[in-house]
């Protein structure tokens, strides 16, 4: 019997970050708070951004944090408390589906209060 998911209870959110020791200290907290039932950490990615009237252009990672929807909002306080950058990208987007045994783990690891 297949599992049902209910499409949006859970996001993916992307971070950048400069370098690999931000990237493990990162991606460590935030699982460990239960942020996030997993990070990966993706290397070798360049950025072109326009910041305070110029383009720039930076080698960085990207993390790839699959949590629950309503942990978006607590990840990009935990990004903006402990991430270098003055405006840390915190970006999500809803799964709107997936294997079903993965997404019920998410839920397990990354476990909401219910009143």
């Amino acid at each position: 019997m297949a599992e049902s998911y209910i499409s949006g209870t859970h996001s993916m959110a992307f971070i950048t970050v400069p370098n690999l020791e931000v990237a493990k200290k990162l991606s460590h907290g935030i699982v460990k708070e239960k942020l996030a039932a997993c990070v990966n950490i993706i290397p070798g990615i360049t950025s072109v951004y326009e910041w305070e009237g110029k383009v720039e252009e930076d080698s960085e990672l990207l993390l790839m944090v699959k949590t629950q929807t309503v942990k978006v909002d607590a990840l990009s306080e935990y990004v903006r408390k402990n991430h270098p950058y003055e405006v840390a990208e915190v970006i999500s987007s809803k799964i709107d589906n997936g294997n079903p045994p993965y997404l019920k783990w998410i839920s397990e690891v990354v476990r909401v209060k219910t009143s």
